[in-house]
């Protein structure tokens, strides 16, 4: 197996040996948002990071596994009020897969999954696994990244911590920054979120919520609107370089471990 991961780094003669059917190809994308005043705004550093770290794993397990080039801007959201931020269309999104997919599956490269650092780019993922899944039987699996850390942080840090730290601009992508990009963490400007965000006289419940008589409603509210600081519902103070390098290996065990037993074996209809 040749020591290169990266697809970007093959040479095209690389590619024709090396991205065979057996290879498993693992497609990192993210956003460039605010990610707390304190963070760097592109997520997608740490998603590409991360692929790099499951398809390490996977490698050890046998598996051929490559690393496709990031995408590193997200589907649009509340985030798009971040200053210097760049989001693109849910269609713009959808198209980019959508290529992917055709450009990949045209040279049997078959065996996909899609490793996720941003909320917003579930729909596009979705509606475009569906539809390869449908008229060309692709069964490509979507690996967010942050949902599966908030399932495990409670094991990993205890659950009264996991509570207190975990939320956008917290735990985990701060710690998981910490782990991997230190130097481009603002320790200065780590502080607790603010409370008590009102717009047009009701409380703000999230990005994209008030709440009213006990219930969230969904409402057009900017991520800026609900927080100053890009940080909601949670303590940053309390994320750590120990949390980030706990909740990576995790994240590369549960990832290696899906590509060895299902993904590499071959998931198509």
């Amino acid at each position: 197996m040749i020591e290169k991961i990266r697809i970007a780094e093959l040479t095209s003669e690389e590619a024709r040996q090396e991205l065979t059917s057996e290879a498993v190809v693992l497609l990192p994308m993210g956003s460039l948002e605010d990610q707390g005043i304190h963070a760097p705004m592109g997520d997608y550093l740490a998603a590409d990071l991360m692929a790099m770290e499951i398809a390490k794993a996977a490698r050890a397990d046998g598996v051929p596994t490559f690393v496709a080039p990031v995408i590193p801007f997200g589907g649009k959201d509340y985030f798009e009020s971040s200053h210097g931020g760049i989001s693109i269309s849910h269609a713009t999104l959808c198209g980019i897969l959508d290529d992917m997919f055709g450009c990949l599956n045209r040279h049997g490269i078959r065996k996909l999954m899609i490793v996720n650092g941003h909320g917003g780019n579930v729909p596009a993922i979705t509606e475009v696994a569906l539809r390869w899944r449908q008229k060309a039987g692709l069964f490509v699996p979507s690996m967010y990244l942050w949902q599966v850390a908030y399932g495990q942080l409670p094991a990993l840090i205890g659950a009264e911590k996991a509570k207190a730290s975990s939320g956008h601009g917290g735990d985990p992508l701060t710690s998981v920054g910490l782990h991997f990009y230190p130097d481009l963490i603002r320790k200065d400007l780590v502080r607790e979120a603010p409370t008590g965000s009102t717009i047009k006289g009701m409380a703000i419940g999230g990005f994209s919520s008030i709440e009213y008589d006990g219930a969230k409603i969904q409402a057009p509210i900017e991520a800026l609107e609900a927080t100053e600081t890009g940080a909601y519902a949670c303590n940053p103070t309390l994320c750590s370089a120990e949390t980030g390098d706990v909740l990576v290996a995790r994240l590369a065990e549960i990832g290696a471990g899906l590509v060895r037993d299902h993904v590499a074996k071959g998931l198509h209809d």
